[in-house]
């Protein structure tokens, strides 16, 4: 190989005949520097030399960013690694590693709560129902969108309680930043913090089973401490519940709703003792009339089947089919077309007053089935599993298998029991959407 001393002219002029793939030019000055060049791209040093008995070649970098004299003494820098017994290849390996673990290193410290949310979120999907990774997603919404359904008379939708925290970055989210956030949303919204301060928990807690995320947190989950619990209060033992005496009025106040697509949802609420959303999420596809089952969608099993009862087919079947839901919004316009039924508690607490009943929640329809069941001594594990509850016992658990025509036997009980408590005289053996006696006393 010729070598001629390198100068910034011959660099800059140097350049790769068009009939070759490249071509070299060898520095006298330095060993094994040299300036490779190609016909379609930039000349770039390079270092030549022999490692082990073969041949090695590695790319410095263009003239562009170094000098001659830097390129040079680069060169001697290699050689004096090659004679002191090391490949300058896995050092530079090593040093690209160390460099791209540094940056990712950084960039895990500039992540936002936000952007690991999104991750957390994706990354248990699979694991949750699609309601379960709804509520997550309601929980760090920023709010501020006009909209006339769930706003209670705002106009616009409310941040989540979550939603203060997402533009922090994760390394900041401590214990004394979670402590404050709950205390100051303990004074608005308790019950919605409480939850969200238990989402909080479980994501920290995921995120430091992350080998890019734990890094940059505390050893000890930051948002578990006796101060944020204790902000936050314990939730209180709700025991809003239809007493068997009240449910001549009750029904008889909520059959005078003027929506008869309310009446008919908070009716079903108190019949099948299924949670709220759950109701309102049914599809017509879901009421199998053949085989008289309902399908619900729940956040324990995914979904469960429950026995469609004859009074409950009766309200569904002089429901108009207006879209998939079976219970559609009444409301005309864009923003509530193809939309299900806002849940009716306005409905509901103007029922109630009429009835002189006070602080019935719908939830407390719910907690009414159970309770009503009471009186029939039916089996613990048929209610729990007609309300979507987990088995609470080894033998519910793995032993039990309740059919649908087994469970219908009990539920068609429960429900001709408290139509006939609440004066409701129904023919349940007219086929479904016949002309039928229904009758309050």
């Amino acid at each position: 190989m010729a070598k001629i001393a390198f100068t910034a002219g011959r660099v800059s002029g140097f350049k790769c005949p068009p009939d070759k793939k490249q071509a070299f030019m060898w520095d006298v000055t330095a060993p094994g520097l040299g300036l490779r060049a190609t016909p379609a791209g930039k000349p770039a040093y390079v270092f030549q030399s022999k490692y082990q008995g073969k041949d090695i070649r590695l790319t410095i970098g263009s003239p562009a960013a170094w000098s001659i004299p830097d390129a040079q003494a680069k060169a001697r820098e290699l050689q004096r690694l090659i004679d002191e017994g090391k490949d300058p290849r896995d050092l530079k390996r090593d040093a690209l590693a160390a460099q791209a673990e540094k940056q990712a290193a950084a960039a895990v410290q500039a992540v936002t709560v936000g952007e690991v949310w999104a991750v957390y979120l994706e990354a248990r999907r699979p694991y949750w129902g699609a309601r379960h990774h709804a509520d997550h997603v309601k929980l760090v919404q920023a709010g501020g969108e006009v909209s006339k359904r769930g706003t209670r008379g705002r106009g616009v939708t409310v941040a989540g309680p979550l939603h203060p925290l997402m533009g922090l970055a994760l390394r900041d989210l401590t214990a004394p930043v979670i402590e404050a956030w709950a205390a100051r949303e303990a004074q608005t919204r308790p019950t919605s913090a409480r939850l969200a301060w238990r989402c909080l928990k479980a994501f920290l807690g995921w995120c430091a089973e992350q080998p890019e995320y734990a890094p940059v947190l505390p050893s000890v989950n930051p948002a578990k401490t006796k101060k944020a619990r204790e902000s936050l209060g314990k939730a209180g033992v709700k025991q809003d519940a239809l007493l068997k005496e009240q449910l001549p009025a009750w029904f008889a106040a909520v059959q005078q709703v003027q929506n008869p697509i309310a009446a008919a949802y908070l009716q079903v609420l108190v019949l099948t003792g299924a949670r709220p959303g759950e109701v309102l999420g049914l599809r017509w596809e879901d009421v199998n009339t053949k085989w008289k089952g309902l399908t619900i969608r729940d956040k324990v099993e995914g979904e469960r089947v429950i026995p469609l009862t004859p009074y409950v087919s009766h309200l569904l079947h002089s429901l108009p089919r207006r879209n998939v839901w079976v219970f559609p919004s009444t409301a005309r316009g864009k923003d509530t077309e193809g939309q299900t039924l806002s849940i009716p508690r306005a409905p509901h607490t103007a029922a109630c007053a009429v009835a002189g009943i006070e602080g019935l929640t719908l939830h407390g329809l719910r907690r009414s089935f159970k309770s009503l069941t009471e009186w029939l001594e039916i089996p613990a594990g048929v209610v729990a599993q007609i309300m979507g509850h987990k088995p609470s016992a080894t033998a519910e658990k793995h032993y039990t298998v309740r059919p649908l025509d087994l469970l219908r036997v009990h539920h068609e009980r429960i429900e001709a029991w408290i139509l006939e408590q609440a004066g409701i005289v129904f023919d349940a053996k007219a086929a479904p959407g016949a002309l039928r006696v229904v009758a309050t006393a």
